[in-house]
C-alpha cells in the first residue's frame, strides 16, 4: 500500500480511550473526562460506550513526550486518581485510533505511529469488518466478491468498490483502508444524560431477573427524568459480565419522552436484542441520552384511553415517591417473582422492597 501525499499533510496523534470502571455513574464519567482534559483540552466525549477521542497532537510538544509516553501518563493518572483501568488506542487518524482501541484489552494500550509502513502493517491483515463504517452486512457483501480484509479493500479499484457499495461508502472505505481519515476531534461537553444501574451480588444467570431489573431501571430513570423536568431522545443499555467484558446497545426513541411505559418498552427491546439467555450478568446499566427540557416534548395524539390512564397513574406514583421514597410502587413486571429455590437460598428481589405493585407496562 503506497501512501498518498494526503497522508503526509500533517502529523497527528489521535487517541481513542475506553474507560472500564467497576460501576458506571454520570459523576464518575465527568471526573474521568476532567483527568483527560488535564492532558489535552481537545476532548470529544462519547458517553454511550464510556469512551472519548483525544487529539494529542499539540499536547506532545507541551509535555515533551512521545505518544506512547503521554498515553502511559494518562492511563496512570486515571488509575491513581479514580482506580479506573482503560484500554487505549492511538494513531494518526480517528479510524486507526478506534481500531487500535478495539483490539486492546483493558489495562493496555496500542499505539500506531504515523509511519506509512507501520500503518500498512497494522491495517492490512485486519478483517474488513474491523474498519469503522463496515458493518457485518457490508462485510458479508464484500466477502462475496473475495474482499475479506482491510488490505483487500485498499487493493481493490475504487470504481469496483463503487459498483459494490455505492459512491460515497466506497470512497470512505477505500480512504480509511489506505490510512486516510481527515475527520478532526471535535471538542465539547458530554451530551447531557442520566443513568441508573444495578449490580448483582453474584453472577446472575436468570433471564427473569435480568428482565425485572431492567424494567425497574426504566421506572427509576423515568421518575428521575420527570422530577428534573427533562425528556430523553435515546436509551442505552450496558451489560457487564462476570469476565468483566461489556456489551452496549443504544436505541433512539420514537419520540422524546419521560413516560415510563415508553421507556420500558424500548428497554425491553434492547434487552431482547442482546439475546443474553444464560449469560453470567454482573451489572445492568440504563442510560437516558440526549436530554431535552420537558416542554419540548411532542406527544402523538391517540385514541387509546389506556395511555391517558397510565399518564395519570404515573403522576400519582410520582407524588407517592415524593411523599414517601422512590421505588415505593411500580410495575408488577419490575418485581422479581422468587421461586422455591430462591426462597430456600434467601435470594431477594433485585430492585429492593416496594409496597405497591400494579399491572405491568
Amino acid at each position: 500500500m503506497t501512501p498518498s501525499p494526503a497522508s503526509r499533510r500533517r502529523t497527528r496523534a489521535i487517541l481513542r480511550i475506553h474507560f472500564h470502571p467497576a460501576e458506571r455513574t454520570d459523576d464518575l464519567y465527568g471526573q474521568l473526562l476532567t483527568v483527560v482534559d488535564g492532558i489535552s483540552s481537545r476532548v470529544e466525549p462519547l458517553p454511550a460506550d464510556w469512551s472519548a477521542y483525544v487529539d494529542l497532537t499539540g499536547a506532545l510538544s507541551y509535555w515533551g513526550r512521545d505518544t506512547e509516553g503521554l498515553v502511559a501518563v494518562l492511563r496512570l493518572r486515571l488509575l491513581a486518581l479514580h482506580g479506573v483501568r482503560c484500554s487505549a488506542g492511538a494513531g494518526p487518524t480517528r479510524s486507526i485510533a478506534a481500531m487500535a482501541a478495539d483490539a486492546t484489552q483493558p489495562g493496555a494500550a496500542t499505539v500506531v505511529r504515523d509511519d506509512p509502513y507501520e500503518i500498512a502493517a497494522f491495517l492490512r491483515t485486519k478483517p474488513a469488518s474491523a474498519l469503522p463504517g463496515i458493518g457485518p452486512k457490508t462485510a458479508r457483501t464484500l466477502a462475496r466478491y473475495g474482499i475479506n480484509t482491510v488490505g483487500d479493500i485498499a487493493d481493490t479499484r475504487l470504481t469496483t468498490l463503487q459498483r459494490i457499495l455505492g459512491a460515497a461508502a466506497a470512497r470512505q472505505a477505500h480512504d480509511r483502508a489506505c490510512g486516510l481519515d481527515e475527520r478532526p476531534v471535535v471538542p465539547g461537553v458530554a451530551p447531557k444524560s442520566l443513568s441508573a444501574g444495578y449490580r448483582f451480588d453474584h453472577d446472575e444467570l436468570d433471564p427473569e431477573r435480568h428482565h425485572s431489573t431492567v424494567l425497574g431501571l426504566a421506572e427509576e430513570v423515568g421518575g428521575r427524568l420527570r422530577a428534573s423536568g427533562e425528556i430523553a431522545q435515546a436509551l442505552t443499555l450496558t451489560v457487564a459480565y462476570a469476565d468483566r467484558t461489556q456489551t452496549t446497545r443504544t436505541r433512539t426513541l420514537t419520540e422524546a419522552t419521560a413516560h415510563s411505559p415508553a421507556l420500558a418498552a424500548t428497554t425491553r427491546k434492547l434487552l431482547t436484542g442482546l439475546g443474553l439467555q444464560r449469560a453470567r450478568v454482573r451489572t445492568l446499566t440504563l442510560r437516558a441520552e440526549r436530554l431535552l427540557p420537558a416542554e419540548e416534548a411532542v406527544h402523538q395524539l391517540t385514541l387509546d384511553s389506556r395511555d391517558d390512564k397510565l399518564h395519570r397513574l404515573e403522576a400519582a406514583l410520582d407524588k407517592a415517591a415524593t411523599r414517601y421514597r422512590p421505588g415505593i410502587a411500580g410495575a408488577a413486571a419490575a418485581f422479581y417473582r422468587a421461586g422455591e429455590d430462591d426462597r430456600r437460598s434467601g435470594r431477594t428481589a433485585s430492585r429492593g422492597p416496594r409496597t405497591v405493585g400494579y399491572q405491568s407496562w
